[in-house]
């Protein structure tokens, strides 16, 4: 185990002894909500995870260390702390370094998560190709991650400020397998649908367990993504929030903001224009996502 990574005595216990683990990121809990809804939301995540039979591990960087699931304490600290650096691939070092407080991204916790040896990682949606990329050439990290990190994603999607059609072709390009867990469509975050036909469709998380034990069986590298839609009860009306996203962009475009800087500022305009009811429907999706990926992460260590 690299010195530069700790892991909560309950995650070093489950990995030691062959259980489930779910890690889950930091940068919804320091950029996607205020406190202390932000807090409250990542223990409710963690206590869905433990009901389901596995072991959350939500991963920060602190004192110079990549920590593999927090206490109460540091999850209050990383809530609650001015200046969270948001950390993909090229900040780990730097924020080890300068001993920092960082939140990870869907790429560094993919990547922290394989450090440590685990397997599965529910998200709310993952990065992808943002609208106007003939221009700005603004990808999210997360797409190349998944093509050469193998750690399986369960979500809601791409995020919907995203241009998911040019999102899919670059996953497809990059080898990497979107299972639709009872959809023959990509989510689009808030919404269940999208116009985007799926190659791989699974009726239950037996099977998607199935398809990623063959998968590393096999030794390819990558990551997989397991799309599970936000539920019907939670979602909102596509023309609706079609037209916000839209107006969103919009803003973003006129402010001159691109880069790490653009999905905070679209997520935040989003639940402003919404009257926050985007927040909403993006903690029921990930309350919804932890309890799908932690019975796909119970059921495949029950095949081994």
């Amino acid at each position: 185990m690299n010195h530069l990574i700790e892991l909560h005595p309950d995650v070093k216990e489950a990995l030691e002894n062959n259980k489930p683990v779910i890690a889950l990121e930091s940068t919804i809990i320091s950029h996607g909500m205020p406190y202390p809804q932000n807090v409250e939301m990542a223990k409710t995540v963690e206590s869905i995870v433990r009901e389901g039979g596995a072991v959350p591990a939500t991963i920060a960087i602190m004192d110079g260390k990549i920590k593999v699931g927090l206490d109460e304490a540091l999850l209050e600290k990383l809530g609650n702390s001015e200046g969270v650096a948001k950390v993909s691939r090229r900040d780990l070092a730097e924020i080890i370094a300068t001993k920092r407080i960082g939140a990870t991204t869907v790429a560094s916790t993919m990547i922290c998560a394989e450090m440590a040896g685990i397997k599965f990682f529910v998200t709310g949606g993952i990065g992808g190709v943002h609208r106007g990329v003939e221009e700005t050439m603004d990808i999210s990290a997360d797409l190349d991650e998944l093509g050469k990190t193998d750690v399986a994603v369960i979500c809601a999607g791409a995020k919907s400020i995203l241009d998911l059609d040019k999102t899919m072709e670059y996953l497809e390009t990059k080898g990497v397998p979107v299972i639709g867990y009872k959809t023959e469509v990509l989510p689009a975050f808030f919404t269940r649908t999208s116009d985007i036909k799926l190659n791989t469709v699974a009726e239950s998380t037996e099977d998607i367990a199935a398809i990623i034990k063959a998968k590393h069986d096999l030794e390819l590298e990558g990551g997989t993504v397991i799309a599970n839609p936000i539920l019907e009860s939670d979602e909102l009306p596509k023309e609706y929030i079609d037209k916000i996203v839209a107006e969103a962009v919009k803003e973003a475009e006129e402010n001159g903001i691109g880069g790490k800087d653009s999905t905070p500022f679209l997520l935040g305009k989003i639940v402003e224009k919404t009257e926050g009811k985007s927040l909403e429907a993006n903690i029921k999706l990930v309350y919804n996502n932890a309890k799908v990926g932690t019975e796909i992460a119970v059921n495949y260590f029950n095949m081994q």
